[in-house]
């Protein structure tokens, strides 16, 4: 499948999401730190470029707080805005809307449920295969992050502010290493140099219906072209 069309193009700069982080707090404070997996964590955003450098990375949120309220935050008060015509690929949790490109809810996502003998059947499910595989480089990233620093895998015995602020260190040490180091001995990847864009921003969130025709259009596009491969062969 390595030939099939893939969902990011020049416009698109990277993916983003949210990981969850140990802290602690006060005991006061734990309920809204705690997960839905019962754990006491910082809802960490992170944005990244597809050779899996960090561009942006908000810590500081408690983990109780939904994917896309961290998005809006960094949005509105904390200095993180899309270039505007470019776009971030993030998960159903997000909103599809410009400047950020979501696959279709209520359709197959995950890599594990296509194959040789299960695949796409739609333009949408097409779509998700490929969004989900441009998208990986932020799980890849997280991993890579929390492999390297044991500080980010365990249980913190830091103040909250004092935590974000090692977060955000190790992202930046992070970033340096895949600079400078031939090969990554946690992650053999080919460095790539991140984009840079100028002109206006995007620093809100807004569902249009012009964001999700285009979506749309991607999607079609990619279905044509692959059956076009596909039925060549």
């Amino acid at each position: 499948m390595d030939d099939h069309p893939k969902v990011p193009n020049k416009d698109c700069l990277g993916a983003l999401d949210g990981t969850h982080i140990k802290v602690n707090v006060l005991e006061a404070d734990k309920p809204r730190y705690r997960n839905r997996k019962g754990d006491i964590t910082t809802n960490v955003l992170g944005v990244v470029a597809p050779d899996m450098q960090f561009i942006y990375v908000l810590a500081g949120w408690e983990g109780s707080a939904a994917d896309s309220r961290v998005l809006r935050d960094a949005l509105f008060r904390n200095g993180f805005s899309v270039p505007q015509g470019h776009y971030y690929l993030c998960d159903a949790g997000y909103m599809n809307c410009e400047g950020f490109l979501a696959p279709y809810r209520g359709q197959k996502y995950h890599l594990s449920e296509f194959n040789p003998h299960n695949q796409p059947s739609t333009a949408q499910e097409f779509f998700n295969m490929k969004h989900s595989q441009a998208r990986n480089v932020i799980e890849r990233a997280f991993g890579v992050l929390k492999a390297r620093w044991g500080i980010l895998r365990g249980r913190s015995f830091y103040p909250i502010k004092t935590q974000g602020r090692i977060i955000t260190a190790c992202c930046l040490l992070h970033n340096h290493i895949r600079r400078v180091m031939v090969v990554d001995p946690i992650d053999e990847i080919e460095d790539q140099n991140i984009l840079g864009v100028d002109g206006e921003t995007i620093h809100h969130i807004e569902t249009s219906d012009a964001w999700g025709r285009w979506r749309d259009q991607l999607a079609q596009e990619m279905w044509n072209q692959w059956r076009r491969r596909h039925h060549a062969r």
